[in-house]
């Protein structure tokens, strides 16, 4: 991504190597970024050395208690996932949303009980478990990929079933997107047609 006064991007490496691939030369990576996206040297020079190079390490996690009393924990406080597909912001607004609708009436009232906070986890955990699932499949497929054991013959059923049947990509998109349960905000807080807003 031009960041206008820098690139982004991302490079994928096994779990555990980086304090190998840092002990290479920096120009190992300057070629390897080069040839992967047709960078020349002007763009990939800007790595000046490691130091420009950070780690981003992903982790699974998923807390078997989101709860107790007085504390609640949604989003990446109760579950950490990975940003392939980018899938982490739109489950943790989504907790989010739950939570609120959830939990309106009884801040109202200001009588939060327990149990009211576990019907958060237990409306929002499936969603979270699929998520966390699909995407450790993908992560198993980059590996794949990776090592070079991954080739059209050979990829796994889920994406051979996204290849052969088109529609299945439009249902996975929704999927992602909207999530396998999605949330409405409560009815006092959606704008209805024509109201001002203060």
């Amino acid at each position: 991504m031009d960041r206008g006064a820098y690139y982004q991007t991302s490079y994928l490496i096994e779990k555990g190597r980086d304090a190998e691939l840092r002990t290479q030369d920096v120009q190992w990576l300057r070629d390897r970024l080069g040839a992967l996206f047709d960078w020349d040297d002007e763009v990939t020079g800007a790595i000046a050395s490691w130091d420009d190079v950070k780690l981003l390490e992903v982790t699974f996690g998923r807390l078997r208690r989101w709860y107790r009393d007085g504390l609640l924990c949604i989003g990446d406080a109760a579950h950490t996932m990975s940003p392939v597909g980018g899938l982490g912001v739109g489950l943790a607004l989504q907790d989010a949303v739950a939570a609120s609708r959830i939990l309106a009436a009884p801040l109202r009232r200001g009588t939060v009980r327990v149990a009211d906070l576990a019907r958060v986890q237990k409306r929002r955990q499936l969603p979270t478990a699929v998520l966390q699932k699909a995407q450790q499949a993908e992560h198993t497929m980059i590996r794949s990929a990776l090592a070079g054991t991954l080739d059209g013959d050979r990829l796994p059923v889920p994406m051979r079933l996204l290849r052969r049947v088109p529609p299945l990509r439009t249902v996975s998109g929704c999927l992602g997107g909207f999530g396998i349960r999605p949330e409405r905000a409560p009815g006092f807080a959606r704008v209805r047609p024509g109201a001002r807003s203060r």
